[in-house]
């Protein structure tokens, strides 16, 4: 069974290469390749075929991988999700979206910016803290981007944007997590 997790392996370092081209392309489609490593080791792990704990350099690298895969697969999913849960919002010049207020006069504002990056950071952090079994943190990084942008979430737009998002994000973040601790 070895040969299946250097298959996974080796699928999930062209899925995240698959990945940063769909970010960079805006081609997100391109980033669902990500789910066949993820599918494959939660196949292997849940009918008896653990990660070979005598080869601790393969799990080592598959481990890395998976984290990287989590993080960086997980900005064009939630990109994709977004444009098939509702209409694509215009970009701001700093990443955010552009909302104008029905009962003022001034001109678009842009709010939510930075949100690729906390995504980045919130999905790292997530499986992190699973990897080190303390599940308990999970809370705290969703408490700090709650607060974080609170002052944002007025807006009825910024408030589905932010949950379908977060949700996006942090299933994808928890898949890669299952993945790897499924193995173990």
């Amino acid at each position: 069974m070895i040969g299946w997790w250097i298959a996974v392996l080796v699928l999930a370092i062209g899925a995240i290469g698959a990945s940063m081209l769909a970010t960079r392309t805006e081609r997100y489609r391109l980033a669902t390749v990500s789910l066949l490593p993820i599918g494959i080791a939660l196949i292997l792990g849940s009918t008896g075929n653990p990660l070979p704990g005598d080869v601790p350099g393969l799990v080592i690298l598959l481990s890395a991988a998976l984290v990287a895969l989590a993080t960086i697969a997980g900005s064009p999913l939630v990109t994709l999700v977004l444009s098939l849960a509702s209409y694509p919002a215009p970009r701001g010049e700093h990443g955010g979206i552009l909302v104008a207020d029905d009962d003022s006069p001034l001109p678009k504002r842009e709010i939510l910016r930075g949100g690729t990056t906390i995504g980045y950071l919130e999905r790292f952090a997530f499986i992190g803290s699973l990897m080190v079994w303390q599940p308990g943190a999970i809370a705290v990084i969703v408490a700090i981007k709650g607060l974080g942008r609170f002052a944002e979430l007025e807006n009825a737009a910024a408030r589905e944007r932010f949950i379908i998002g977060t949700l996006v994000s942090l299933l994808w973040a928890g898949l890669c997590a299952a993945a790897l601790l499924v193995g173990r």
